[in-house]
């Protein structure tokens, strides 16, 4: 009886100074090591890949947000601030859902089917405004001129980038309001447009809160 309870003290013991050593090394030790490495090799992907304007920060590179107008009495959804360059829908999750703000509480697709009435639907209001916003004096956008990305959102809602094809698009429209050439706000996308990744990977794209941050330092000069 002394030894079973010996035996099974000892093992218990074993046990536990087996589980103070991996808390030690895999909870404390090996954490600190990886953030002291990332901090060391890449510290700006290691805090989030922040984007900073004016000294301060006002975003992520890796998350989009929206460039709206403040919500006026009796609106439930806030119109699009033209001044600026405008991202893809973000209805995610579904027009009724905090996604539509690109709140980072939730992300995901639509999960609606090609032939779903919801998303024929949200698709063809999408490229109704989209042509309406960006048609200007001497400048009428075409319904084949609308690429995908403008009337539809990424698989988590939340896509930073636009194509440089929609950036293009919106050109005559943020000249004009910003008392800007075409020719200066033209510059400005091709100046923003990254391309493939090593020269094969993913698409040419556009991060479009770069793109407005160096807009506002051209609407400043």
């Amino acid at each position: 009886m002394n030894n079973s309870a010996a035996n099974t003290g000892r093992v218990l013991w074993a046990g536990l100074r087996a589980l103070l050593v991996l808390t030690v090394i895999t909870g404390v030790l090996y954490p600190l090591a990886v953030t002291g490495v990332a901090q060391l090799v890449f510290p700006g992907k290691a805090n989030g890949s922040e984007i900073k304007s004016e000294g301060k920060v006002v975003g992520s590179e890796l998350i989009g947000q929206t460039y709206n107008l403040p919500l006026k009495d009796g609106e439930e959804t806030a119109s699009p601030d033209l001044k600026w360059f405008q991202p893809r829908p973000s209805n995610g999750l579904g027009s009724n859902s905090v996604n539509t703000q690109y709140s980072i509480i939730l992300s995901g697709a639509t999960n609606r089917s090609g032939d779903n009435a919801d998303l024929i639907t949200w698709v063809k209001d999408a490229k109704a405004a989209v042509i309406k916003d960006n048609s200007v004096e001497g400048h009428t956008v075409k319904p084949s001129d609308v690429p995908a990305d403008a009337v539809t959102s990424s698989g988590s809602g939340l896509d930073p980038h636009i194509s440089p094809e929609y950036a293009k698009l919106q050109v005559h429209r943020v000249a004009e309001k910003n008392h800007l050439t075409v020719e200066q706000v033209d510059k400005l996308v091709a100046d923003h447009t990254d391309d493939r990744i090593l020269g094969f990977i993913g698409e040419p794209r556009v991060n479009v809160l770069e793109l407005n941050i160096a807009l506002k330092e051209l609407t400043k000069g």
